[in-house]
């Protein structure tokens, strides 16, 4: 069985991360979430994947190549134009041509392998659903249902009508190309595989649903990758090679340190909490659970980093505190750097509000803060941002700000 993933999409929500990105390459315990989705497949013994591509496509080209070394065979499709979920599947039909069934499924929901599993054995007749049950179904589409006969499935319902969540992962038959040339177009302007399944459903198809118990995570919102981060790194094991670590540093619980990786003397790690390759932390740093840490980073002496995502080639000056933040690639963060934490933070994105439980600040690619700069809490900084030394920073800052 093929599997056809959708990765076309920008991820709007989840900007500023996403300007330099599309959102299935946001890195969450320093994979690109598409490598998560890719893996659980591969677990699965599903090894040839339709990858469909748009925004941003080189990087995730450049960085999955022909899938080999996942232990999978990729072929990519472009969607030139992002016309919603229907159409990018449209797009594979020429290469999944002779093909009886396959999955489709979202490149940007971190998922265990265990999911996959669930929807391969509940499988039936030409379109099975996977849904999760859950108590806030607020943004999601909504499955109605009897037994496993799916009855309606509704887009951001105003009342409650079930706590099955439509996760977005699809088993179909081949049958499903005779319904995408029916499906109408929506008015967001897009051609949403929901609105085939509904005409499936009207038509007299049964469309059947499966449930899953294991974990399905969304990253609605750049700060979501926060939750996604916490969760993985809850599973994985201990991996620190007795030549990263100098005397009189202290490691605690299951923390992974890559290749070339120097822990120096008098720092603090307590797991869970992952260090990519060629890094150098310390001395005297203090890194606490749920933080993940990319390749070729730095962080100084006296630096206290906790619950946070550094992507790759970041520098965290000394005496800095980092907390619940994402910092993108290649952002250089000068001494005393400071980030307040608050929850239930009020944040205007695209001129709509939204609220984050708990959040410190997210930061672009590209962005230089001088010594003693504090950032307050739920603060978004766009990419290529400047800033310079002792400023307080309390209003979001767009691309290619400059703060003297």
């Amino acid at each position: 069985m093929k599997a056809v993933i959708l990765a076309a999409g920008e991820g709007l929500r989840c900007r500023p991360l996403t300007l330099t990105r599309s959102k299935v390459m946001l890195p969450v315990a320093d994979r690109p979430i598409l490598e998560h989705v890719i893996r659980s497949l591969e677990q699965n013994d599903i090894k040839d994947i339709l990858l469909i591509v748009g925004y941003e496509k080189e990087r995730i080209m450049n960085y999955f190549k022909d899938g080999v070394d996942f232990g999978v065979n990729i072929q990519y499709v472009e969607q030139k134009t992002q016309l919603g979920t229907a159409h990018a599947i449209e797009q594979a039909r020429s290469e999944l041509a002779g093909e009886h069934e396959f999955l489709a499924l979202n490149g940007d929901n971190f998922i265990e392998p265990q999911v996959i599993s669930d929807l391969i054995g509940s499988k039936r007749g030409d379109a099975t659903i996977l849904t999760v049950k859950t108590e806030h179904v607020s943004g999601y589409g909504v499955v109605r249902a009897e037994g496993t006969k799916v009855l309606e499935i509704l887009e951001n319902p105003v009342s409650e009508v079930s706590h099955l969540v439509n996760t977005g992962i699809y088993y179909f038959s081949s049958r499903i190309f005779d319904f995408i040339g029916q499906t109408p177009l929506s008015p967001k302007g897009e051609y949403a595989i929901t609105d085939t399944l509904q005409k499936m459903i009207e038509s007299g198809t049964e469309v059947s649903m499966a449930t899953t118990r294991s974990w399905w995570l969304d990253a609605v919102y750049a700060w979501d990758l926060l939750r996604l981060n916490s969760v993985t790194l809850g599973k994985i094991g201990k991996n620190v090679p007795p030549t990263a670590v100098e005397d009189g540093a202290y490691i605690k619980g299951n923390v992974s340190i890559g290749r070339n990786t120097i822990i120096r003397s008098g720092c603090y790690i307590v797991g869970p909490v992952m260090i990519g390759d060629n890094c150098d932390i310390g001395p005297n740093a203090v890194i606490l659970p749920s933080t993940s840490i990319g390749n070729n980073v730095s962080v100084g002496a006296f630096t206290n980093i906790r619950n946070s995502i550094l992507m790759n080639d970041v520098r965290i000056g000394s005496h800095g505190y980092v907390s619940d933040s994402v910092i993108g690639s290649n952002c250089h963060m000068g001494p005393y750097f400071i980030t307040e934490t608050g929850t239930n933070l009020n944040i205007i994105m695209n001129e709509e509000l939204h609220q984050a439980g708990k959040l410190g600040t997210i930061i672009g690619d590209d962005t230089d803060v001088g010594h003693r700069v504090l950032v307050k809490a739920g603060i978004m900084i766009s990419i290529n941002c400047r800033i310079g030394s002792g400023n307080i920073v309390d209003q979001a800052l767009h691309r290619g700000t400059l703060v003297l």
